[in-house]
């Protein structure tokens, strides 16, 4: 017996045939989320539908998705009609999608906005960016270290600008520790510290596959780092938390190379351009301070330099007349003053002041003399008459007319009380005195 072998052709028509045939799949119901969208402008739309434990690939068709009332979105719950068919090339099934309606959000979905708003609100996504360095000397990278992302940078960066060090930091870009890999190796790169550029990548896939870059621990993380961050994680129309909270965001690991690092033979060219424009530039001022030297060469100044002073020797001559005839002017004016001073000094001639004023003074003199003596003739008779009222009233007056005084011990006696008998008392008369000796003492009565 001969065994006859198909070919892959013929065993994959055979299976699309089974399909088609089925009447179980040409019209199927199916709930589920949306996964690995990318919106196509005007072209039919190629996606996943999932649940917890399944997946299978869709297909809507363009006139059929331009009748949605709705924009299909990344992990968007909905409800699919359609039929179940093989696509031959590939020899995977997939539905393709009559009609598509919401049908609530997925928990992926709903999780991820509810970060967003939560980062938001705390001004991450909005918090003034750092600058990527333009000439950068080290660069670290964080993505797997195998697979197309890891070579698209590295053969980028050399093609580029090859004079820079690149660092690749091995992290799990996938699955549940993938999250905590990609912290370490972003506080890794600050503990080292001396990266100019910090890039976070991975390639595309769908919604679960990029949600390690979705946790709220690496937001902060690239947040708080100090290096610059480029992110590019997934394809163009994805976009993660990293993606907002990073510096730059960059499409596709290709387009973060080269935000990176400049284009070196474009640095290069620029290099000598500014070589050349500076050239011209000092051969430019160089061809005009040679013009203004020859021109001041061929100047008189230099050919007939006395015609240099001239203009001054003039200007000269010309001040020295003014002085001159500013001098004399005023002299003039001061001699005119001094006429009339003169004038003024005659009209008023001190000589008959002077004379006039000693003719006052003596006037004065006289009838100050005059004053005196009467003034000293009315003072002498006052002070004779003083005296003659003084020697009335003088005990030496008194006393020559007989009277006397007695004292004891230099003490005017006046009452018999002051003296004892047999005391010795001094009886001053006008002209000397006597001692006495008390031999009786009469009390007045």
């Amino acid at each position: 017996m001969t065994t006859e072998y198909l070919t892959v052709t013929a065993l994959t028509k055979y299976i699309k045939r089974k399909f088609d045939q089925d009447p179980y799949l040409e019209r199927i119901y199916l709930t589920g989320e949306i996964s690995n969208f990318r919106m196509r402008p005007n072209a039919h739309q190629y996606f996943s539908l999932k649940d917890n434990q399944a997946k299978i690939s869709a297909i809507m068709f363009k006139p059929a998705f331009q009748k949605l009332k709705f924009t299909p979105e990344e992990g968007m719950k909905v409800l699919i009609v359609g039929r179940i068919s093989l696509y031959e090339a590939s020899g995977n099934y997939q539905i393709y999608v009559e009609h598509m309606e919401p049908d609530g959000v997925g928990a992926l979905y709903q999780a991820l906005e509810e970060t967003k708003k939560k980062l938001r609100l705390e001004g991450l996504f909005d918090a003034p960016k750092q600058l990527i360095s333009t000439f950068p000397k080290k660069i670290a990278v964080i993505t797997s270290p195998t697979g197309a992302v890891v070579r698209d940078i590295m053969t980028t960066v050399k093609r580029r600008y090859p004079i820079v060090q690149l660092v690749i930091f091995p992290t799990l870009v996938q699955g549940n520790q993938a999250a905590k890999d990609i912290v370490k190796n972003i506080k890794l790169v600050e503990e080292i510290g001396d990266f100019d550029t910090m890039i976070i990548a991975r390639g595309g896939g769908s919604i679960e596959d990029l949600w390690p870059f979705n946790e709220e621990i690496v937001a902060r993380a690239i947040f708080e780092a100090t290096t610059p961050s480029i992110s590019s994680v997934g394809h163009e129309t994805d976009t993660t938390i990293a993606d907002l909270v990073a510096d730059v965001r960059a499409a596709t690991p290709t387009a973060a190379a080269e935000l990176s690092v400049p284009l070196l033979a474009d640095e290069l060219m620029k290099i000598e351009q500014l070589k050349l424009r500076l050239m011209q530039a000092f051969k430019g001022k160089i061809d005009v301070l040679d013009h203004r030297l020859n021109r001041s060469l061929s100047s008189y100044i230099f050919k007939q330099p006395e015609r240099l002073y001239e203009g001054y020797a003039q200007n000269l001559d010309i001040a020295t007349e003014g002085l001159f005839r500013n001098i004399e002017e005023k002299i003039n004016q001061i001699n005119h003053r001094l006429s009339l001073l003169e004038l003024r000094l005659k009209a008023h001639n001190p000589t008959q002041l002077v004379e006039q004023k000693q003719q006052e003074i003596a006037i004065l003199t006289q009838q100050l003399s005059l004053q005196m003596r009467r003034y000293m003739d009315e003072k002498t008779q006052t002070i004779h008459v003083l005296m003659q009222s003084l020697d009335y009233l003088s005990p030496l007056k008194i006393m020559d007319r007989g009277y006397s005084y007695v004292t004891k011990n230099g003490e005017v006696i006046k009452e018999s009380e002051q003296v004892e008998k047999d005391e010795v008392i001094e009886i001053h008369l006008h002209k000397g005195k006597i001692e006495a000796k008390v031999t009786k003492k009469v009390e007045e009565i």
